[in-house]
């Protein structure tokens, strides 16, 4: 999905309130202090090669290099490059300042949540993009579910995600985030 098929997700999504659910979530990934201190990660069967490739080229289009993506796999190759190397013990050294990124539509297998749950007990910031799975979003600082029936699928939230992080536009601040909160709570404000 090249960037015009983003930009015309988000105007087909735009009154669904997945565009800001997308963007908060791009801006969270920004929190991590250093380059290489976002850690990316999936499971077994489905490695999050793309988002982590998106995420490195918005690292570099937009000069943020805190955005620029560790790829931690499961069993990775030992003749493979230095940057296809992160094995799973990198989450183990993962401490405050560094954000681990669980990429997964199914399930968390059960090592992979005993790691995010080691690495959340260190002060690493937890942020999951999943199909719904409690255990995982329950160890999150923050988690964005995308469930059977959105209406976007898995693949079109991580594009969405990865854009929303390389904007360089201004950051909500806290008057912004609170007004999204109390509208959400209380609902949209109708003129009488």
């Amino acid at each position: 999905m090249d960037a015009r098929s983003v930009t015309l997700l988000r105007e087909i999504l735009a009154s669904t309130g997945w565009i800001e659910r997308t963007r908060e979530f791009g801006l969270a990934l920004r929190a991590t202090r250093s380059p290489g201190g976002l850690l990316v990660v999936g499971t077994p069967q489905e490695e999050p090669w793309h988002l982590t490739a998106h995420l490195s080229d918005e690292a570099r289009l937009s000069g943020l290099p805190q955005l620029a993506p560790t790829l931690v796999r499961w069993a990775p190759a030992p003749d493979a490059p230095a940057h296809l190397r992160v094995g799973l013990e990198r989450i183990e050294q993962a401490g405050r300042g560094e954000t681990l990124f669980v990429v997964t539509e199914e399930q968390a297998p059960e090592l992979l949540l005993e790691r995010v749950s080691d690495a959340r007990k260190v002060g690493a910031t937890i942020l999951a993009l999943d199909g719904g799975d409690p255990e995982l979003e329950g160890l999150a600082h923050d988690a964005l579910a995308i469930p059977d029936r959105a209406p976007l699928s898995f693949d079109g939230a991580q594009h969405l995600i990865s854009m929303a992080a390389g904007e360089t536009g201004r950051r909500p601040g806290l008057r912004d985030r609170l007004a999204r909160l109390l509208e959400r709570v209380s609902g949209p404000q109708v003129p009488y």
